[in-house]
């Protein structure tokens, strides 16, 4: 490419644009057709940025415009302004042209911060500092990304997972984030019913519990929102907090029962069932009794100004 000076526009012809730096911005096809939209109507309003890789002007900033300007029917140009940057300064210019407007997103962050640390060699520290940024922020947007269990994140690029969801689901360990990724797909779940099975999944009992919120999301999110499960509360304290999950884990098992006894119980029973299984329901009776009573006496305590 002939001489072109650093901070000057040029047009450039879409078909030469590279999108080398696109993997570290997320898909966003709302946007992109909305620009698509604008373009045709205003124009081009802002240059977008570039800078040059093995003479190839490479996209920093302006995904948008070039994914809108490539729907037009004929050849086309994009004014363009270059910046000279390298590899380390190129990611830092995607972060900090973006700091204004839409907003960078917080998984758009860490991918910049994991190529830095990762790809570049940068210590934390300086990928703070090259960013502008505190030690800790950098730390936090590192766990982020490498939190996310491989499935998610290629989900994730392909803009298949919301970041609302990834950034729920980075509370699971991986294992459990592959199944209920797989239980979404299979269910089609929303992003807020995403949020609610890793809620129930991060707060469940044992492994049969798990298992029922993976295999009936819906019916399980309809019975924690009946019964008041709550994973987290602000206003609790760690020991508040465990016990109200315990209370939860409690009420939904009991609702589960009673709901059993009242409309399925006998008749789903072979004879073979019944005898094993009676001293368990006389244990039940027993031990149910006792901490009602005993429940009922606490809340009437606590309920006491």
């Amino acid at each position: 490419m002939t001489a072109w000076e650093v901070g000057t526009l040029r047009p450039l012809p879409v078909a030469l644009l590279g999108e080398h730096y696109r993997r570290y911005r997320l898909p966003d096809a709302e946007a992109e057709t909305a620009m698509a939209c604008s373009l045709k109507r205003y124009g081009q309003i802002a240059p977008i940025v570039v800078c040059l890789r093995d003479d190839v002007p490479e996209v920093l900033d302006g995904f948008k415009r070039l994914a809108a300007a490539r729907t037009w029917p004929s050849p086309q140009t994009l004014s363009a302004r270059l910046l000279a940057a390298d590899e380390r300064t190129a990611k830092a210019a995607i972060y900090g042209l973006n700091r204004t407007g839409r907003h960078i997103q917080e998984l758009e962050e860490a991918w910049i911060v994991s190529a830095l640390v990762r790809e570049d060699g940068l210590s934390q520290v300086e990928a703070a500092e090259l960013l502008g940024r505190h030690k800790s922020w950098v730390c936090r947007r590192l766990a982020l990304l490498e939190r996310l269990a491989p499935e998610a994140r290629a989900d994730l690029r392909l803009g298949l997972l919301p970041p609302t969801a990834a950034r729920a689901l980075v509370q699971l360990p991986a294992g459990n984030q592959v199944e209920v990724l797989a239980t979404a797909r299979r269910e089609r779940l929303s992003t807020a019913e995403l949020r609610g099975v890793v809620e129930l999944i991060g707060a469940a009992a044992g492994a049969a519990q798990k298992q029922y919120v993976l295999a009936c999301p819906r019916a399980a999110l309809a019975q924690a929102q009946a019964t008041g499960v709550r994973p987290h509360d602000p206003r609790l304290s760690a020991a508040g907090n465990r016990l109200a999950r315990q209370l939860g884990q409690v009420i939904e098992q009991l609702a589960r029962m009673d709901h059993w006894l009242r409309y399925r119980g006998r008749a789903e029973l072979s004879r073979g069932d019944r005898g094993l299984l009676a001293d368990g329901f006389v244990r039940l009776a027993r031990e149910a009794g006792a901490v009602a009573a005993l429940a009922a006496d606490l809340g009437a305590e606590l309920q006491t100004p």
